[in-house]
């Protein structure tokens, strides 16, 4: 048996798996956020989802490994510790700690053959992972600002309001946003809302569905969501294609799988735009959007190292998919 955890920005998912492929239980929780709480919390909220599904399973001692795909361990330092901690708990021997986008690719790669390809996740942030012959691999930090990010629901958001603002007092281009942002909030203006805000008589995390509307805006023919929307396909289309080119995979067929909610969402503008790009600059690249759950490349990459017969990787996908 393992236990495959999928822990992202906004959710954290854990399944007990065994080596037929069969899914024993499973839990869902809270985001997975160690720069904001800490190592040693952040890993003791996943134990409580742990906990949860061994007592649904009527497990009780250690099982064969933890395969563990985990948002915010984007450098090497951040996966020692966050290794050193998981390992702690006693739950499994065998513990392997790797950036959730490694997730999302592996649930996207054929399960035979060479494990080579590129995953971009646009979900609440971006980030981007490709697997190489010979095991070579190609990432970015995804820490932000200062490691050149842009991009996901989380920025989308506050770009959607920065613009709206300035639409509404001239300093930028005219836009439906600045009508469209404060109704969204039930408000009437943008003075109303920045207001609101500033004064934290809004929690947040509602900022977030900002995201849905800048797509909905966008769609309407507004030039200015259109633009942020094509912001973001150049991001993922540039993120993807850089990786493949450090893996000297441009010139074959290999997948770029497109998860996370705002690529699995498949908004035209946007999923035409990345198809269009990736065409131009990765002409080989076979574009796919994943809906599963990442959880699944975590149960996947488990039985890859249990050396899993190929009956098992079929249960597993069909009860995944």
């Amino acid at each position: 048996m393992a236990l495959a955890v999928d822990a992202g920005n906004s959710k954290t998912d854990v399944a007990l798996v065994g080596a037929d492929g069969t899914v024993l239980a499973t839990a869902r929780g809270g985001g997975f956020q160690p720069p904001l709480v800490g190592v040693a919390r952040a890993v003791g909220d996943l134990a409580v989802l742990v906990d949860a599904v061994r007592e649904r399973a009527g497990v009780t001692g250690p099982v064969g490994q933890v395969a563990a795909y985990l948002a915010n361990a984007d450098l090497p330092a951040e996966e020692d510790a966050l290794a050193a901690e998981i390992t702690s708990y006693g739950w499994a021997p065998a513990v392997t700690v790797a950036n959730d986008t490694f997730a999302l690719l592996r649930a996207g790669l054929p399960d035979t053959g060479d494990p080579v390809g590129v995953a971009v996740v646009c979900g609440a942030g971006t980030n981007c992972a490709g697997l190489g012959h010979d095991g070579r691999t190609a990432r970015f930090p995804s820490i932000g600002r200062i490691s050149g990010d842009w991009g996901g629901g989380g920025h989308l958001a506050e770009e959607t309001l920065w613009w709206a603002a300035r639409a509404d007092d001239g300093r930028g281009e005219p836009s439906a946003l600045a009508r469209e942002v404060p109704a969204y909030f039930g408000l009437a203006t943008m003075p109303e809302l920045i207001e609101a805000l500033h004064l934290k008589r809004i929690p947040h995390e509602r900022r977030y569905g900002l995201t849905p509307l800048l797509f909905a805006v966008a769609a309407s023919g507004d030039a200015v969501a259109r633009a942020l929307v094509a912001r973001q396909a150049e991001e993922i289309a540039l993120m993807a294609s850089v990786a493949l080119k450090r893996l000297d995979l441009l010139d074959e067929e290999v997948p770029v799988v497109l998860g996370g909610g705002v690529l699995a969402a498949r908004h035209p503008l946007l999923h035409d735009q990345v198809t269009r790009l990736l065409s131009e600059r990765a002409p080989k690249a076979l574009p796919q959007v994943v809906t599963e759950p990442p959880v699944l490349g975590a149960a996947l990459h488990a039985l890859d190292r249990a050396g899993a017969a190929a009956e098992a990787y079929a249960r597993l996908r069909g009860q995944f998919g």
